[in-house]
């Protein structure tokens, strides 16, 4: 899986190669990405040759060779990819678990169900903690309070993200433009849609041309999680 800055990394280093035939210079990367340091781009750099997207030549200036694309750009990104989906396939999650998580990733853990989040037109969210799902322990990211949710809606199907799908949500509110939010809007509306501010506004992007994306004032938008895993269900 990669991040959002990896992501957008490595696309621009194809689309230079493409246009140019040689890679950009790390001047340019850390313009494209608007960090701060070229301190910023070396780890970007040595992350992508460690998941195998790229390859340095040694002895050669700006000498960098894409090895493969992920899917998200090999369809063509569109500069709204963030998440990749870590899927795992399995049973509904009011079912007893098939065998169908991949449980040799991780210890099992369980997370709370806490009910239903719109990818739509923002419906409350249902909070019952009634239920359980199974998930591996590979798939939480990071520390801290995780929970899950089962997706309503087909706003975020762009995403890789269906209706019916249920997913691992890590609670926080600090989150990057460019990642997809549990987002509680006026305080009672709660939605699933990747989250962009700017200033004092900020965006609720769909991941679907059909479904309309939101500008917020920024007070009226509260981010309750990020999305962190999938599980796809059948």
């Amino acid at each position: 899986m990669l991040t959002r800055k990896q992501l957008d990394l490595l696309d621009f280093i194809n689309k230079r190669l493409v246009r140019d035939g040689v890679p950009p210079s790390f001047d340019e990367m850390k313009e494209a990405l608007d960090l701060r340091s070229k301190s910023g781009i070396h780890r970007l750099i040595t992350a992508l040759e460690e998941r195998g997207f790229i390859r340095r030549l040694p002895h050669r200036a700006r000498a960098i060779e894409i090895v493969k694309l992920p899917e998200a750009l090999d369809k063509g990104h569109d500069g709204r990819a963030g998440f990749e989906p870590r899927v795992i396939d399995g049973d509904r999650p009011d079912r007893k678990p098939a065998g169908a998580f991949a449980l040799d990733q991780g210890a099992a853990l369980e997370l709370p169900m806490l009910g239903r989040i719109a990818a739509g037109i923002p419906i409350e969210a249902v909070n019952d903690g009634t239920s359980s799902v199974t998930v591996p322990g590979a798939m939480i990211a990071g520390s801290g309070k995780h929970y899950a949710l089962e997706v309503k809606g087909e706003s975020m199907i762009d995403a890789g993200i269906n209706s019916g799908d249920v997913v691992i949500i890590r609670e926080t509110s600090a989150v990057d433009n460019g990642d997809i939010v549990v987002a509680q809007v006026d305080g009672y509306e709660a939605t699933l849609k990747r989250y962009k501010k700017s200033g004092d506004m900020v965006m609720l992007e769909a991941a679907n041309p059909a479904f309309e994306t939101r500008l917020l004032r920024h007070d009226q938008v509260e981010v309750q999680g990020k999305l962190v895993g999938l599980i796809r269900t059948y």
